[in-house]
């Protein structure tokens, strides 16, 4: 923890049940800020603030915190429409090289975030992912589509992807998420990158 700043837990919790934590800084003067870390919510305040002034802008911000990863996360698509968005996704980054036959979200895939048989053209799509940043999602159906065109983890399976320019930041997210729910964590973690702030 930085010099300046002093966490305090609260009896809160986010509508997904994750404990919120007040952070106070004498170097903060008047902004306050909220942002998801370490599997908590953290509600970043001014160290002046009164125990009113605390409360009323702790629920203030967790609600726009939550507004904002319910904002950012994708709609769910049914099968139908995930098997469009798999056919704009080859076009776009794969020259339309990839030509799936069915495409959909399936429950049973606790092992991986998604699989291709390429003899059949078909993907599936962990519903795990559902609720994940949607740049994230298309790196796994992309993945998932470049099998069909190049069947193993080679050096033409990867130059495949380097048209999608989120390819490297999508897969660091999903080895975090493997290591969280490897260490028992919630799987249902919020996008670290969510933040809300404003002014006092």
């Amino acid at each position: 923890m930085k010099a300046g700043f002093r966490d305090e837990p609260t009896d809160l919790s986010t509508v997904d049940g994750l404990p919120v934590v007040v952070r106070r800084s004498a170097r903060r003067r008047r902004t306050v800020s909220a942002f998801w870390e370490d599997g908590k919510a953290v509600v970043a305040i001014p160290a002046s603030f009164t125990r009113r002034q605390e409360r009323e802008w702790v629920r203030t911000m967790i609600q726009r915190l939550e507004s904002s990863r319910r904002k950012s996360a994708p709609k769910r698509r049914n099968d139908d429409a995930l098997m469009n968005h798999a056919r704009e996704l080859s076009t776009r980054y794969l020259q339309g090289r990839a030509v799936p036959e069915s495409v959909r979200w399936v429950g049973n895939q606790n092992s991986r975030w998604g699989s291709a048989t390429p003899a059949e053209k078909s993907i599936r799509l962990s519903d795990k992912l559902q609720g994940m940043p949607e740049w994230v999602v298309d790196y796994v159906l992309l993945h998932e589509l470049a099998h069909l065109v190049v069947a193993g983890h080679g050096p033409q399976f990867w130059a495949l992807l380097t048209a999608y320019p989120r390819t490297e930041e999508a897969k660091a997210f999903l080895a975090g998420v493997s290591f969280a729910l490897g260490r028992g964590m919630a799987d249902d973690q919020p996008d670290a990158g969510s933040l809300a702030e404003t002014e006092a």
